[in-house]
């Protein structure tokens, strides 16, 4: 169910306790950094600031900030009211105490919801990948790129060049066309025209009429292709997963070599990935509350009877 206003106030709160829990210096020794590129110091000031602050329980005022990270008073005013015109910082009450804005406890909460939701969705991923012998990815829709918040290998196949975090174009991707075909009209034009598609080989997508028709057909058949459109060598089958609103903020996809994902394992692998989007789908309602008020082009169940897309060697009459 979705979180209570109190009960968010407190996931807020501790999320923010999480991300500063451990120190910037000690994060950073556990990272094999480049020891050769400095840092910037402005910047590690500012993280400083905002992670002491996020420390306090009842905010910070300027001199104990200053006093507390041995900054120049006049640097540090001018980062504080930097993060206060950004909304990371707000000051309460008449004696002017720095505590965390909105925009940084909204940051903190969607880092928190995202790994609660990788921790819910890892043993459904997990048996996805048994099932299919292919890795497993998951991605979230974020306004213009797919964000991969999951990925479940097989070691046994050959490694799939993605990691967590990584940014995917959404017209040439498995999971970024499941994100946008079920986008409404208006929504996927702005996306198009602020974004442009990106070529990424001779197989990508970078006609908008040849896009559409592709989306259309996603919509129709359930699940979407991507056929060496990023990667050459590389397939991937993503499908939707719906929320009880009949949005699609989240899609996942089992993706392979040409050799492990060919034409007549199209719809066995559509189908399976369907039955894990479906069990997913149950997951998703805590977490529905802090994504986009849009309503989706569609929500019908597509045929299953659809033909499946043809590979890239083959022709398409309708391009």
């Amino acid at each position: 169910m979705p979180l209570s206003p109190a009960n968010r106030t407190a996931a807020d709160s501790g999320a923010l306790n999480v991300l500063v829990s451990t120190p910037l210096s000690e994060r950073n020794r556990a990272v094999n950094l480049d020891p050769v590129t400095p840092s910037v110091p402005a910047v590690e000031r500012a993280l400083a600031i905002l992670e002491v602050v996020a420390k306090s329980r009842s905010g910070l005022t300027l001199s104990e900030i200053v006093r507390e990270l041995k900054l120049p008073k006049s640097s540090a005013h001018c980062l504080l009211l930097t993060f206060e015109r950004q909304g990371y910082l707000q000051r309460s009450g008449t004696a002017h105490r720095y505590v965390c804005g909105v925009k940084l406890a909204r940051i903190a909460r969607s880092v928190q919801e995202g790994v609660v939701l990788r921790e819910r969705a890892a043993p459904l991923l997990r048996d996805l990948m048994r099932r299919t012998g292919q890795t497993v990815h998951m991605a979230v829709l974020e306004p213009d790129q797919a964000i991969l918040i999951a990925k479940v290998p097989n070691n046994t196949a050959p490694r799939v060049a993605t990691w967590l975090g990584k940014r995917m174009d959404l017209h040439c991707t498995a999971l970024g066309k499941c994100l946008i075909a079920w986008l409404p009209p208006e929504d996927l034009e702005a996306m198009l025209r602020q974004q442009g598609l990106l070529r990424h080989n001779e197989n990508t997508i970078v006609s908008i009429s040849r896009l559409q028709r592709e989306l259309t057909r996603i919509r129709e058949t359930g699940y979407a292709v991507d056929d060496e459109e990023e990667e050459i060598g590389m397939r991937c089958i993503g499908v939707p997963v719906f929320d009880s609103k009949g949005r699609v903020n989240v899609a996942v996809s089992v993706s392979g070599t040409m050799q492990e994902i060919d034409l007549p394992r199209y719809q066995e692998l559509a189908e399976s990935a369907h039955n894990t989007a479906a069990a997913l789908s149950r997951l998703l309602e805590p977490f529905e509350e802090d994504w986009p008020a849009r309503a989706p082009a569609t929500a019908q169940s597509p045929p299953k009877s659809s033909p499946p897309p043809q590979p890239s060697g083959v022709p398409d009459s309708t391009a």
